[in-house]
């Protein structure tokens, strides 16, 4: 199995990530948010979790060490792991973003999950682009095609989310 620092890195990096999508996402049912976002955090918990459980055997399947996922509200926690740079990965929401939409209801709630999940999904695809610009990575057949999807499947869903945020009350540019 040939694999990079790089890609560990990534595969890391993308648990933390994916987390905290699943953070947000959870919060949906009790924000008395609309169909179209409960059926959009429903799958992304879906996908996220299936990819989370992936890149965890990818990474045991390798002897490297295997971040283990624990949320409790908006307090994500992973252990096995350190993780005190996962905050500052792109687009990854800040302890205050994540307050404020977990204090939004509603409609506001609506607008506030999409234009947070955006911003965290292209962090995704930022990780991506970085992960294949950095020499010798990606080369994995798994990490390639996980990456690959990854920035494929983020990429759709942010036009999906936009097109929705744009047909909110208001459009993409209110409050």
């Amino acid at each position: 199995m040939r694999f990079t620092p790089a890609d560990v890195h990534f595969m890391t990096g993308m648990i933390a990530h994916h987390a905290q999508a699943l953070v947000m996402s959870d919060l949906v049912p009790t924000r008395g948010a609309s169909p179209s976002i409960r059926t959009l955090a429903a799958r992304i918990i879906n996908s996220q979790q299936d990819e989370i459980a992936l890149m965890q055997s990818w990474l045991r399947d390798r002897g490297q060490p295997v971040p283990e996922v624990h949320i409790e509200g908006t307090n994500l926690m992973l252990h096995g792991v350190d993780h005190s740079t996962h905050m500052h990965m792109p687009g990854m929401l800040t302890p205050e973003q994540l307050h404020e939409l977990e204090q939004a209801q509603g409609a506001g709630f609506d607008r506030l999950f999409l234009k947070y999940m955006i911003q965290h999904h292209s962090g995704a695809v930022t990780m991506v682009r970085d992960l294949f610009a950095t020499d010798g990575a990606g080369q994995d057949e798994a990490v390639f095609k996980f990456a690959s999807d990854v920035h494929v499947d983020q990429t759709t869903e942010i036009a999906r989310m936009e097109l929705m945020l744009s047909g909110l009350p208001g459009g993409a540019g209110a409050p």
